[in-house]
């Protein structure tokens, strides 16, 4: 994952746009709140196919970037899984950052 995304997750997450956590975002998922959702790459197969089938459900984009550790970094917590974007603008440009 590179530097740019890193530090645009910590400023999404300082203006309160992120939430965390498989229940927390799943609920945003299906409220269609979430713009994007990102999960590391260190997930088990079982909670990423859970997620993956609701982002498809519910037309949400979804990246797969990323360790748990980089992500909980990136937003100055601890590791963490999954990562739902709830802003229209931040989620944009991190799609273009992640590819």
């Amino acid at each position: 994952m590179n530097d740019k995304a890193l530090a645009l997750l910590g400023l999404a997450n300082r203006a309160k746009k992120l939430t965390t956590g498989e229940e927390l975002v799943l609920k945003a998922v299906r409220r269609e709140k979430a713009k994007l959702v990102i999960i590391a790459e260190d997930i088990s197969e079982r909670t990423a196919k859970k997620i993956h089938d609701k982002c498809e459900y519910y037309e949400v984009a979804l990246k797969q970037v990323g360790t748990r550790d980089e992500l909980g970094g990136a937003i100055g917590k601890e590791s963490r899984a999954i990562i739902a974007v709830l802003d229209a603008g931040f989620a944009k440009k991190l799609k273009e950052l992640l590819g």
